[in-house]
């Protein structure tokens, strides 16, 4: 630890070590900076930010298409797809598309839409709740954190 020294003296400092003044933090009072090999640092920093982003989590948005009139078992495909993408970290975009005479019956839709969230509460929670945009009604869901 050198401490506080005028930035002439800092320079000479690094010249004879055969090294680089480089500013660390410039908005600290006194910025702050070190005396070091900039090639290495510059290469520390990238492997920092490259690790960050290794570490992070990508999350999709997977989408099911369901219609009102769906029969049971397709229902329970759509379930079972569901269930498996919230499991897997993604966000679920359920899209109901309502075609003809079925816009009368936006009721249908929507209480199939809340059976598919009470069915999906143990592994996702709703983000959006079920809003009906033009010809569609949508409801998205993402995975429950489990920490």
């Amino acid at each position: 630890m050198i401490g506080v020294m005028s930035v002439p003296k800092a320079i000479e400092l690094a010249e004879e070590a055969g090294l680089d003044l480089v500013e660390i933090s410039p908005h600290a009072k006194p910025p702050v900076c070190k005396i070091l090999d900039f090639g290495k640092y510059k290469y520390e920093q990238q492997k920092k930010a490259s690790e960050a982003r290794k570490k992070q989590k990508v999350t999709d948005v997977k989408e099911v298409k369901i219609r009102p009139g769906i029969e049971k078992h397709d229902y329970e495909v759509k379930m079972r797809n569901a269930r498996r993408f919230l499991e897997g970290g993604d966000k679920v975009k359920v899209t109901m598309r309502f075609r003809g005479r079925e816009m009368a019956h936006q009721d249908i839709g929507l209480n199939l839409l809340k059976k598919m969230q009470e069915e999906l509460a143990d592994v996702g929670k709703v983000d959006l709740q079920p809003k009906l945009e033009g010809r569609q009604m949508i409801m998205v869901l993402s995975a429950v954190s489990s920490s």
